[in-house]
Protein backbone atom coordinates (compact mmCIF):
# COMPACT_ATOMS: atom_id res chain seq x y z
CA UNK A 1 0.00 0.00 0.00
CA UNK A 2 1.46 3.61 -0.67
CA UNK A 3 2.15 5.24 2.26
CA UNK A 4 0.83 8.85 2.79
CA UNK A 5 2.99 11.93 2.51
CA UNK A 6 2.79 14.96 3.52
CA UNK A 7 3.71 18.45 1.37
CA UNK A 8 7.02 19.53 2.67
CA UNK A 9 7.85 22.81 2.85
CA UNK A 10 10.53 24.64 5.75
CA UNK A 11 10.15 27.44 7.85
CA UNK A 12 12.52 29.23 5.54
CA UNK A 13 10.39 28.91 2.54
CA UNK A 14 7.50 30.54 4.57
CA UNK A 15 9.67 33.55 5.47
CA UNK A 16 10.38 33.65 1.61
CA UNK A 17 6.26 34.24 1.62
CA UNK A 18 5.50 36.76 3.63
CA UNK A 19 8.73 39.33 2.51
CA UNK A 20 5.93 41.39 0.72
CA UNK A 21 3.68 43.49 2.94
CA UNK A 22 0.23 42.17 2.83
CA UNK A 23 -2.47 44.30 3.29
CA UNK A 24 -5.79 43.46 4.87
CA UNK A 25 -8.36 41.89 3.28
CA UNK A 26 -11.43 42.76 1.82
CA UNK A 27 -13.70 39.69 3.07
CA UNK A 28 -14.37 36.15 4.09
CA UNK A 29 -12.70 34.91 0.95
CA UNK A 30 -9.69 37.05 1.30
CA UNK A 31 -9.15 36.16 4.69
CA UNK A 32 -9.11 32.45 3.36
CA UNK A 33 -6.53 33.49 0.77
CA UNK A 34 -4.49 35.38 3.12
CA UNK A 35 -4.44 32.16 5.37
CA UNK A 36 -3.81 29.71 2.82
CA UNK A 37 -0.74 31.84 0.91
CA UNK A 38 0.43 32.80 5.19
CA UNK A 39 -0.74 29.90 7.63
CA UNK A 40 -1.35 26.65 5.67
CA UNK A 41 2.37 25.38 4.91
CA UNK A 42 2.34 24.96 9.01
CA UNK A 43 -1.12 24.89 9.91
CA UNK A 44 -2.47 22.65 7.39
CA UNK A 45 -5.28 23.59 4.05
CA UNK A 46 -7.93 23.15 6.29
CA UNK A 47 -6.01 24.10 9.57
CA UNK A 48 -5.80 20.92 11.09
CA UNK A 49 -1.93 21.13 12.23
CA UNK A 50 1.08 20.02 10.28
CA UNK A 51 4.33 21.46 11.54
CA UNK A 52 2.01 23.64 13.33
CA UNK A 53 -0.73 22.91 15.89
CA UNK A 54 -4.37 22.59 14.46
CA UNK A 55 -6.26 26.01 14.68
CA UNK A 56 -9.60 25.40 15.77
CA UNK A 57 -12.17 26.77 18.07
CA UNK A 58 -11.61 23.16 19.97
CA UNK A 59 -7.71 23.87 20.32
CA UNK A 60 -7.80 27.45 21.17
CA UNK A 61 -9.90 27.27 24.19
CA UNK A 62 -7.57 28.53 26.83
CA UNK A 63 -6.15 31.34 23.97
CA UNK A 64 -7.89 34.38 23.94
CA UNK A 65 -8.30 36.30 20.30
CA UNK A 66 -6.57 38.96 21.67
CA UNK A 67 -3.63 36.83 22.23
CA UNK A 68 -4.00 34.95 19.11
CA UNK A 69 -3.27 38.23 17.30
CA UNK A 70 -0.43 38.92 19.24
CA UNK A 71 1.14 35.22 18.69
CA UNK A 72 0.57 36.24 15.07
CA UNK A 73 2.40 39.66 15.24
CA UNK A 74 4.99 38.87 17.35
CA UNK A 75 5.39 34.64 17.04
CA UNK A 76 5.88 32.70 19.99
CA UNK A 77 8.30 32.00 21.90
CA UNK A 78 10.02 28.25 21.71
CA UNK A 79 8.08 27.38 18.78
CA UNK A 80 8.76 27.52 15.23
CA UNK A 81 5.51 30.48 15.03
CA UNK A 82 7.15 33.29 13.42
CA UNK A 83 6.57 36.99 13.89
CA UNK A 84 4.26 38.38 11.17
CA UNK A 85 4.42 42.21 12.72
CA UNK A 86 6.58 43.58 9.75
CA UNK A 87 4.53 42.05 6.43
CA UNK A 88 1.09 42.01 8.34
CA UNK A 89 -1.02 45.11 8.91
CA UNK A 90 -3.10 44.97 12.17
CA UNK A 91 -6.39 44.83 10.08
CA UNK A 92 -5.17 42.06 8.39
CA UNK A 93 -3.86 40.38 11.72
CA UNK A 94 -7.18 40.56 12.80
CA UNK A 95 -8.65 39.32 10.21
CA UNK A 96 -6.36 36.32 10.97
CA UNK A 97 -7.44 35.67 14.21
CA UNK A 98 -11.20 35.68 13.66
CA UNK A 99 -11.05 33.21 11.16
CA UNK A 100 -9.15 30.71 12.97
CA UNK A 101 -11.82 30.84 15.98
CA UNK A 102 -14.52 30.02 13.08
CA UNK A 103 -15.88 26.56 13.43
CA UNK A 104 -15.13 24.86 10.24
CA UNK A 105 -17.70 23.57 7.63
CA UNK A 106 -17.19 19.82 8.51
CA UNK A 107 -16.57 18.85 12.01
CA UNK A 108 -12.85 17.27 11.63
CA UNK A 109 -13.24 13.62 13.05
CA UNK A 110 -10.63 10.71 13.50
CA UNK A 111 -12.27 8.26 15.44
CA UNK A 112 -11.72 4.01 16.26
CA UNK A 113 -12.92 3.74 12.53
CA UNK A 114 -10.45 6.07 10.80
CA UNK A 115 -7.80 4.62 12.93
CA UNK A 116 -8.37 0.97 12.23
CA UNK A 117 -8.79 1.43 8.32
CA UNK A 118 -5.01 3.43 8.68
CA UNK A 119 -3.39 0.71 9.60
CA UNK A 120 -0.30 -0.83 7.63
CA UNK A 121 1.45 -3.81 8.45
CA UNK A 122 3.69 -4.66 5.42
CA UNK A 123 6.31 -6.94 8.11
CA UNK A 124 3.93 -8.85 10.56
CA UNK A 125 5.62 -9.47 14.02
CA UNK A 126 8.17 -12.62 13.46
CA UNK A 127 8.36 -12.26 9.68
CA UNK A 128 11.33 -10.38 9.34
CA UNK A 129 15.02 -12.41 10.54
CA UNK A 130 16.51 -11.80 14.18
CA UNK A 131 20.08 -11.34 13.17
CA UNK A 132 21.00 -7.41 12.67
CA UNK A 133 22.05 -7.05 9.16
CA UNK A 134 24.88 -4.83 10.37
CA UNK A 135 28.09 -5.89 12.63
CA UNK A 136 27.30 -2.48 15.12
CA UNK A 137 26.29 -2.84 18.71
CA UNK A 138 22.86 -2.72 18.65
CA UNK A 139 22.75 -1.10 21.77
CA UNK A 140 24.80 2.04 20.75
CA UNK A 141 23.28 2.95 17.65
CA UNK A 142 22.08 6.49 17.03
CA UNK A 143 19.02 7.28 15.57
CA UNK A 144 19.47 11.15 13.84
CA UNK A 145 16.06 12.73 12.53
CA UNK A 146 17.24 14.97 9.86
CA UNK A 147 13.89 17.85 9.64
CA UNK A 148 15.64 19.83 6.31
CA UNK A 149 14.33 16.93 3.82
CA UNK A 150 12.32 14.73 6.43
CA UNK A 151 14.76 11.71 6.99
CA UNK A 152 16.47 10.02 9.69
CA UNK A 153 20.11 8.57 10.30
CA UNK A 154 21.21 5.09 11.71
CA UNK A 155 24.76 5.53 13.24
CA UNK A 156 27.39 3.16 14.51
CA UNK A 157 28.06 4.66 17.81
CA UNK A 158 31.42 3.29 18.22
CA UNK A 159 32.76 4.38 14.35
CA UNK A 160 29.40 7.07 13.70
CA UNK A 161 30.09 5.58 10.48
CA UNK A 162 26.43 6.24 8.44
CA UNK A 163 24.60 2.30 8.68
CA UNK A 164 21.73 3.63 6.70
CA UNK A 165 19.64 6.56 5.81
CA UNK A 166 15.43 6.91 5.61
CA UNK A 167 12.80 8.55 4.79
CA UNK A 168 10.56 9.47 7.72
CA UNK A 169 7.09 10.91 8.02
CA UNK A 170 6.17 14.43 7.88
CA UNK A 171 7.55 16.77 10.84
CA UNK A 172 8.41 14.05 13.53
CA UNK A 173 7.62 15.09 17.07
CA UNK A 174 8.00 14.03 20.18
CA UNK A 175 11.38 11.80 20.23
CA UNK A 176 11.73 8.37 18.47
CA UNK A 177 11.20 5.81 21.27
CA UNK A 178 12.96 2.00 21.32
CA UNK A 179 11.97 -1.37 22.68
CA UNK A 180 13.45 -2.78 25.23
CA UNK A 181 15.96 -4.83 23.42
CA UNK A 182 16.75 -1.58 21.00
CA UNK A 183 15.62 -3.88 17.91
CA UNK A 184 12.59 -1.47 17.10
CA UNK A 185 11.72 2.65 16.91
CA UNK A 186 8.81 4.03 17.28
CA UNK A 187 8.31 7.80 15.70
CA UNK A 188 5.40 9.94 15.89
CA UNK A 189 4.26 12.84 13.47
CA UNK A 190 2.76 16.17 14.33
CA UNK A 191 0.06 14.80 11.53
CA UNK A 192 -0.97 11.71 13.66
CA UNK A 193 1.21 8.74 11.85
CA UNK A 194 3.05 6.31 14.14
CA UNK A 195 5.71 4.21 12.59
CA UNK A 196 7.03 1.10 13.65
CA UNK A 197 10.61 0.38 12.30
CA UNK A 198 13.09 -2.29 12.66
CA UNK A 199 16.28 -1.73 13.23
CA UNK A 200 17.41 -5.17 12.58
CA UNK A 201 16.14 -5.33 8.91
CA UNK A 202 16.22 -1.72 7.87
CA UNK A 203 12.30 -1.71 7.36
CA UNK A 204 8.93 -0.27 8.32
CA UNK A 205 7.22 -3.34 9.60
CA UNK A 206 3.96 -1.12 11.17
CA UNK A 207 2.02 1.92 10.52
CA UNK A 208 -1.08 3.48 12.10
CA UNK A 209 -2.25 6.95 12.25
CA UNK A 210 -3.83 7.87 15.96
CA UNK A 211 -5.32 10.95 15.51
CA UNK A 212 -5.05 14.33 13.32
CA UNK A 213 -2.67 16.20 15.16
CA UNK A 214 -0.67 14.48 17.79
CA UNK A 215 2.15 15.49 20.56
CA UNK A 216 3.89 12.10 21.39
CA UNK A 217 4.48 8.80 21.84
CA UNK A 218 5.43 6.49 25.06
CA UNK A 219 6.31 2.76 24.44
CA UNK A 220 5.61 0.88 27.86
CA UNK A 221 8.53 -0.50 29.74
CA UNK A 222 8.27 -4.18 28.37
CA UNK A 223 8.19 -2.97 24.70
CA UNK A 224 4.68 -4.34 24.37
CA UNK A 225 2.38 -1.15 24.84
CA UNK A 226 2.39 2.20 22.84
CA UNK A 227 0.40 5.34 23.69
CA UNK A 228 -0.53 8.39 21.58
CA UNK A 229 -1.40 11.60 22.74
CA UNK A 230 -3.49 14.06 20.71
CA UNK A 231 -4.51 17.79 20.47
CA UNK A 232 -6.73 16.63 17.96
CA UNK A 233 -8.99 14.99 18.58
CA UNK A 234 -8.82 15.17 22.56
CA UNK A 235 -7.88 11.23 22.92
CA UNK A 236 -5.05 9.17 24.05
CA UNK A 237 -4.89 6.22 21.87
CA UNK A 238 -3.20 2.53 23.56
CA UNK A 239 -1.82 0.18 20.84
CA UNK A 240 -0.75 -3.24 20.62
CA UNK A 241 3.07 -2.93 19.89
CA UNK A 242 3.56 -5.73 18.09
CA UNK A 243 1.76 -4.21 14.73
CA UNK A 244 -0.16 -1.36 16.17
CA UNK A 245 -3.41 -3.09 16.63
CA UNK A 246 -5.60 -0.25 18.28
CA UNK A 247 -6.54 -1.44 21.43
CA UNK A 248 -8.43 1.54 23.31
CA UNK A 249 -9.41 4.92 22.51
CA UNK A 250 -9.53 7.17 25.48
CA UNK A 251 -11.75 10.66 25.11
CA UNK A 252 -9.92 13.04 27.60
CA UNK A 253 -12.86 14.69 29.12
CA UNK A 254 -13.20 16.12 33.01
CA UNK A 255 -15.49 15.61 35.57
CA UNK A 256 -17.72 17.56 34.32
CA UNK A 257 -17.61 16.95 30.99
CA UNK A 258 -14.92 19.42 29.73
CA UNK A 259 -12.67 18.26 27.02
CA UNK A 260 -9.09 18.55 27.11
CA UNK A 261 -5.79 18.36 24.37
CA UNK A 262 -3.18 16.01 25.87
CA UNK A 263 0.36 17.99 25.74
CA UNK A 264 2.31 15.07 26.20
CA UNK A 265 2.64 10.89 27.07
CA UNK A 266 5.32 9.68 29.32
CA UNK A 267 6.01 5.79 30.30
CA UNK A 268 6.91 5.37 33.86
CA UNK A 269 8.56 2.16 34.36
CA UNK A 270 8.99 2.43 38.14
CA UNK A 271 5.52 2.62 38.22
CA UNK A 272 4.26 -0.02 35.51
CA UNK A 273 2.59 3.04 33.82
CA UNK A 274 1.92 5.63 31.57
CA UNK A 275 1.51 9.34 32.91
CA UNK A 276 -0.09 11.94 30.89
CA UNK A 277 -0.04 15.65 30.66
CA UNK A 278 -3.16 17.28 29.91
CA UNK A 279 -3.62 20.79 28.24
CA UNK A 280 -7.00 22.00 29.44
CA UNK A 281 -7.91 20.15 32.74
CA UNK A 282 -6.56 20.37 36.01
CA UNK A 283 -5.70 16.90 36.13
CA UNK A 284 -3.03 14.00 35.63
CA UNK A 285 -3.75 10.97 34.81
CA UNK A 286 -1.82 7.57 35.27
CA UNK A 287 -2.65 4.51 33.19
CA UNK A 288 -1.29 1.08 34.15
CA UNK A 289 -0.79 -1.46 32.02
CA UNK A 290 -0.02 -5.41 33.02
CA UNK A 291 2.57 -5.95 35.46
CA UNK A 292 5.11 -8.40 34.53
CA UNK A 293 5.56 -11.91 35.22
CA UNK A 294 9.01 -12.38 35.73
CA UNK A 295 11.31 -9.91 37.56
CA UNK A 296 12.20 -6.29 35.41
CA UNK A 297 16.08 -5.21 36.00
CA UNK A 298 16.92 -1.90 34.91
CA UNK A 299 20.47 0.11 34.79
CA UNK A 300 21.03 3.50 34.67
CA UNK A 301 19.22 6.01 37.15
CA UNK A 302 15.67 4.70 36.58
CA UNK A 303 15.32 3.31 40.29
CA UNK A 304 13.32 0.12 38.80
CA UNK A 305 12.94 -2.28 41.84
CA UNK A 306 12.50 -5.94 40.94
CA UNK A 307 8.67 -5.15 39.77
CA UNK A 308 7.23 -1.90 38.98
CA UNK A 309 5.27 -1.07 41.98
CA UNK A 310 1.85 0.13 42.82
CA UNK A 311 1.05 2.83 44.73
CA UNK A 312 -2.94 2.36 43.47
CA UNK A 313 -5.33 -0.29 43.08
CA UNK A 314 -6.48 0.73 39.76
CA UNK A 315 -6.90 -1.97 36.92
CA UNK A 316 -5.14 -1.98 34.13
CA UNK A 317 -5.78 0.31 31.04
CA UNK A 318 -8.09 2.38 33.40
CA UNK A 319 -7.06 6.06 33.98
CA UNK A 320 -6.37 7.09 37.69
CA UNK A 321 -7.26 11.04 37.99
CA UNK A 322 -4.98 13.01 39.79
CA UNK A 323 -6.27 16.23 40.86
CA UNK A 324 -3.63 19.17 40.73
CA UNK A 325 -3.90 22.78 41.61
CA UNK A 326 -3.16 24.22 38.02
CA UNK A 327 -2.77 23.55 34.44
CA UNK A 328 0.40 21.29 33.88
CA UNK A 329 1.90 20.41 30.24
CA UNK A 330 5.34 20.37 30.95
CA UNK A 331 6.63 17.28 33.17
CA UNK A 332 9.54 15.68 34.77
CA UNK A 333 10.43 13.17 37.20
CA UNK A 334 12.51 12.33 40.05
CA UNK A 335 14.38 8.83 39.38
CA UNK A 336 12.05 6.55 40.76
CA UNK A 337 8.89 8.24 39.24
CA UNK A 338 7.55 9.30 42.47
CA UNK A 339 6.89 12.83 41.92
CA UNK A 340 6.52 14.47 38.66
CA UNK A 341 7.64 18.28 38.92
CA UNK A 342 5.23 20.55 36.48
CA UNK A 343 4.92 23.55 35.11
CA UNK A 344 2.38 25.32 32.75
CA UNK A 345 3.41 26.57 29.71
CA UNK A 346 3.16 30.32 29.66
CA UNK A 347 3.15 29.83 33.36
CA UNK A 348 5.64 31.66 36.17
CA UNK A 349 6.58 28.76 38.87
CA UNK A 350 6.61 24.85 38.82
CA UNK A 351 5.45 22.36 41.17
CA UNK A 352 6.34 19.21 42.90
CA UNK A 353 3.18 16.62 42.47
CA UNK A 354 3.70 12.97 44.61
CA UNK A 355 1.83 10.60 42.28
CA UNK A 356 1.62 8.42 44.74
CA UNK A 357 -0.36 10.45 47.44
CA UNK A 358 -1.27 12.92 44.59
CA UNK A 359 -0.33 15.88 46.97
CA UNK A 360 1.35 18.95 46.33
CA UNK A 361 4.82 18.88 47.96
CA UNK A 362 6.27 21.80 46.75
CA UNK A 363 6.33 25.25 44.93
CA UNK A 364 9.25 25.94 42.62
CA UNK A 365 10.92 29.57 41.77
CA UNK A 366 11.27 28.72 38.22
CA UNK A 367 10.05 32.13 36.58
CA UNK A 368 10.76 32.39 32.47
CA UNK A 369 9.00 28.97 31.60
CA UNK A 370 11.37 26.60 32.71
CA UNK A 371 11.82 23.45 30.04
CA UNK A 372 11.38 20.64 32.13
CA UNK A 373 10.85 17.82 29.31
CA UNK A 374 14.98 18.93 29.12
CA UNK A 375 16.03 18.19 32.52
CA UNK A 376 18.92 16.38 33.94
CA UNK A 377 19.94 14.97 37.50
CA UNK A 378 23.23 14.53 38.51
CA UNK A 379 24.40 13.60 42.29
CA UNK A 380 25.79 16.85 43.96
CA UNK A 381 27.75 16.74 47.04
CA UNK A 382 25.84 13.65 48.29
CA UNK A 383 22.39 15.45 47.22
CA UNK A 384 20.54 14.82 44.04
CA UNK A 385 19.82 17.78 41.53
CA UNK A 386 18.09 18.79 39.10
CA UNK A 387 19.21 21.54 36.47
CA UNK A 388 17.11 22.69 33.81
CA UNK A 389 16.92 25.71 31.11
CA UNK A 390 14.32 28.21 30.53
CA UNK A 391 12.88 28.92 26.83
CA UNK A 392 12.40 32.27 27.99
CA UNK A 393 14.75 33.47 30.15
CA UNK A 394 19.11 33.32 29.81
CA UNK A 395 19.76 30.65 33.06
CA UNK A 396 19.95 26.98 33.71
CA UNK A 397 18.11 26.76 37.00
CA UNK A 398 19.55 23.82 39.84
CA UNK A 399 17.29 22.69 42.14
CA UNK A 400 18.17 20.44 44.88
CA UNK A 401 15.69 17.02 44.86
CA UNK A 402 15.61 16.65 48.54
CA UNK A 403 14.19 19.65 49.72
CA UNK A 404 12.93 21.60 46.46
CA UNK A 405 15.19 24.07 46.90
CA UNK A 406 16.63 26.36 44.21
CA UNK A 407 20.62 25.81 44.67
CA UNK A 408 21.96 28.17 42.36
CA UNK A 409 20.71 29.94 39.14
CA UNK A 410 23.08 30.17 36.09
CA UNK A 411 23.53 33.09 33.98
CA UNK A 412 23.56 32.00 30.34
CA UNK A 413 24.00 34.20 26.78
CA UNK A 414 20.65 33.04 25.92
CA UNK A 415 17.30 31.06 26.80
CA UNK A 416 18.34 27.34 26.00
CA UNK A 417 15.92 24.33 24.57
CA UNK A 418 18.21 21.42 25.39
CA UNK A 419 20.25 20.16 28.03
CA UNK A 420 21.83 16.37 28.57
CA UNK A 421 24.83 14.56 30.09
CA UNK A 422 25.83 10.96 31.08
CA UNK A 423 26.58 9.84 34.58
CA UNK A 424 29.77 8.97 33.32
CA UNK A 425 30.47 12.85 32.15
CA UNK A 426 31.56 15.63 34.61
CA UNK A 427 30.24 17.73 32.26
CA UNK A 428 26.40 18.63 31.57
CA UNK A 429 25.91 20.66 28.09
CA UNK A 430 23.37 23.77 27.16
CA UNK A 431 22.46 25.26 24.32
CA UNK A 432 21.17 29.00 23.78
CA UNK A 433 18.98 28.10 21.17
CA UNK A 434 17.00 31.35 21.64
CA UNK A 435 18.16 34.80 20.57
CA UNK A 436 21.48 36.08 18.84
CA UNK A 437 23.75 33.69 20.71
CA UNK A 438 22.22 30.67 19.02
CA UNK A 439 25.78 29.31 17.90
CA UNK A 440 26.92 28.79 20.97
CA UNK A 441 26.70 26.05 23.15
CA UNK A 442 27.55 26.25 27.82
CA UNK A 443 29.39 23.18 29.26
CA UNK A 444 28.83 23.17 32.72
CA UNK A 445 30.81 21.23 35.93
CA UNK A 446 28.78 19.07 37.57
CA UNK A 447 30.87 19.29 40.86
CA UNK A 448 31.59 23.25 40.64
CA UNK A 449 27.73 24.11 39.18
CA UNK A 450 29.93 26.65 37.10
CA UNK A 451 29.98 27.17 33.80
CA UNK A 452 33.89 26.41 32.26
CA UNK A 453 33.55 26.53 28.46
CA UNK A 454 31.69 28.27 25.69
CA UNK A 455 31.91 26.73 22.15
CA UNK A 456 31.36 27.92 18.79
CA UNK A 457 30.86 25.30 16.83
CA UNK A 458 30.37 27.09 13.56
CA UNK A 459 29.69 31.51 14.01
CA UNK A 460 26.20 32.16 12.46
CA UNK A 461 25.13 28.52 12.49
CA UNK A 462 22.70 27.09 15.19
CA UNK A 463 24.28 24.70 18.18
CA UNK A 464 21.87 22.27 19.86
CA UNK A 465 21.06 19.31 21.13
CA UNK A 466 23.94 16.92 22.62
CA UNK A 467 23.16 13.12 23.06
CA UNK A 468 26.16 11.03 24.63
CA UNK A 469 27.00 7.28 23.37
CA UNK A 470 26.48 4.59 25.66
CA UNK A 471 29.62 5.25 27.57
CA UNK A 472 29.69 8.57 27.82
CA UNK A 473 33.32 8.78 26.05
CA UNK A 474 32.12 10.89 23.22
CA UNK A 475 28.65 13.16 22.34
CA UNK A 476 27.08 14.41 19.52
CA UNK A 477 26.13 17.91 18.59
CA UNK A 478 23.84 19.62 16.22
CA UNK A 479 24.40 22.04 13.83
CA UNK A 480 20.56 22.89 13.01
CA UNK A 481 20.78 23.51 9.27
CA UNK A 482 19.74 22.84 6.48
CA UNK A 483 23.07 22.79 5.25
CA UNK A 484 23.93 21.24 8.94
CA UNK A 485 26.23 18.36 10.28
CA UNK A 486 26.43 16.26 13.04
CA UNK A 487 29.38 17.02 15.44
CA UNK A 488 31.60 13.99 16.67
CA UNK A 489 32.86 15.79 20.70
CA UNK A 490 35.58 13.74 23.15
CA UNK A 491 33.51 14.21 26.34
CA UNK A 492 36.31 14.53 28.18
CA UNK A 493 38.72 16.93 26.33
CA UNK A 494 35.73 18.82 24.53
CA UNK A 495 37.59 18.54 21.58
CA UNK A 496 36.52 18.30 17.63
CA UNK A 497 36.97 14.97 16.43
CA UNK A 498 34.44 14.73 13.11
CA UNK A 499 31.76 16.21 11.08
CA UNK A 500 28.90 14.79 9.75
CA UNK A 501 27.07 16.65 7.35
CA UNK A 502 22.80 15.82 7.46
CA UNK A 503 20.39 18.09 6.52
CA UNK A 504 18.82 20.18 9.79
CA UNK A 505 19.73 17.12 12.02
CA UNK A 506 17.51 17.75 15.21
CA UNK A 507 17.48 15.15 17.87
CA UNK A 508 19.49 12.20 18.16
CA UNK A 509 19.25 9.51 20.40
CA UNK A 510 21.20 6.63 21.79
CA UNK A 511 19.35 3.26 21.71
CA UNK A 512 21.43 2.34 25.47
CA UNK A 513 20.25 5.81 27.09
CA UNK A 514 17.31 5.84 26.24
CA UNK A 515 16.30 2.39 27.31
CA UNK A 516 18.09 2.28 30.38
CA UNK A 517 17.23 5.77 30.93
CA UNK A 518 20.74 7.57 31.72
CA UNK A 519 20.14 10.00 33.89
CA UNK A 520 21.36 12.47 31.53
CA UNK A 521 19.01 12.34 28.96
CA UNK A 522 15.39 13.56 28.48
CA UNK A 523 12.37 10.77 28.11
Amino acid sequence: MKRVTSPRRSLQALAAAVLVTVMAPAGADDTRALYQAQCASCHGETRLGGIGPALLPGNLSRLTPEAAEAVIRDGRAASQMPAFGEVLDDAAIASLAEWIYRPPAVEPRWDKADILASQVVPHPDGSLPDAPRFDADPLNLFIVVETGDHHASLLDGDTFERIHRFETRFALHGGPKYTPDGRYVFFGSRDGWITKYDLYNLEVVAEVRAGINMRNIAVSADGRYVMAANYLPHTLVLFDAHNLDLMKVYPVVGEAGESSRVSAIYAAPPRGSFIAALKDLEEVWEIPWPLPTEPVVSTGHMATPLAPRRSHDTPSFQVRRIPVPDYLDDFFFDPDYRHVIGASRGGQGGMVIDLDSGEKVADLPLEGMPHLGSGITWEHEGRRVMALPHLARAAVSIIDMQDWSLVKTLETDGPGFFMRSHANSPYAWVDVFFGPHRDRVHVIDKATLEIVETLTPEPGKTAAHVEFDRYGEKLLLSLWEEDGAVIVYDAETLEEEQRIPMSKPSGKYNVWNKTRYEEGTSH
